[in-house]
């Protein structure tokens, strides 16, 4: 199973956000976004891909092992106070792929965040697992291209977008479940934070 460590905005953040998405939905699919599902929307702290049976035992046991590392990891830091805001485009706004909300916070919150999604990355070892992807860079999914292209006019626009304060309260053990068109993702675990 695919797994990863997240935070999900409460649904009032999550409602602001698709406000501010949903009149713009019929631009963004000719300009050749696909919007997220809204029901799916999260911040990933830690991708760890595909947990399956090992050495250290089966894939819902390793599962487990690695949902009791994040408990460990969030218990000890503190919830940041964070909104969506801003956005940007990976890899860049003139070949994206991806569309992305920013998250904004004070400094403090900001590396509050950091640290949280440090180790998170760092529950894997512990786990037994691994952790995939890049250096953490805190955003929410909005859409993606199927082939590269522009999307400046998309970032000027989120640019401007700035939706209320929330502080999460747990970290979300998430599995990636396909589906017949996408993936849905489906909570293993919640992991409170300290």
């Amino acid at each position: 199973m695919r797994l990863f460590a997240a935070l999900v905005p409460p649904p009032e953040a999550l409602a602001h956000l698709e406000a501010f998405v949903e009149p713009r939905r019929e631009a963004a699919a000719a300009a050749g976004l696909r919007l997220a599902d809204p029901s799916g929307r999260h911040v990933t702290l830690a991708f760890y891909g595909e947990v399956d049976a090992g050495p250290r035992g089966s894939a819902d046991e390793r599962a487990e092992s690695l949902a009791d590392a994040v408990a460990d990891a969030a218990a000890r830091r503190r919830p940041p106070c964070l909104s969506l805001a801003g956005g940007g485009a990976f890899p860049d706004p003139a070949a994206a792929q991806v569309l992305w909300a920013g998250l904004a916070g004070a400094p403090d919150d900001l590396a509050e965040l950091g640290r949280l999604a440090t180790g998170c990355r760092h529950a894997a070892a512990r786990a037994g697992t691994r952790v995939e992807g890049r250096a953490f860079r805190p955003h929410l999914t909005l859409a993606r291209r199927r082939h590269p292209g522009h999307v400046d006019d998309w970032v000027r626009l989120l640019d401007g977008y700035a939706g209320p304060s929330w502080s999460p309260d747990v970290v979300t053990l998430l599995a990636s479940v396909p589906t017949g068109h996408g993936r849905r993702y489906e909570p293993v675990a919640d992991a409170p934070l300290g």
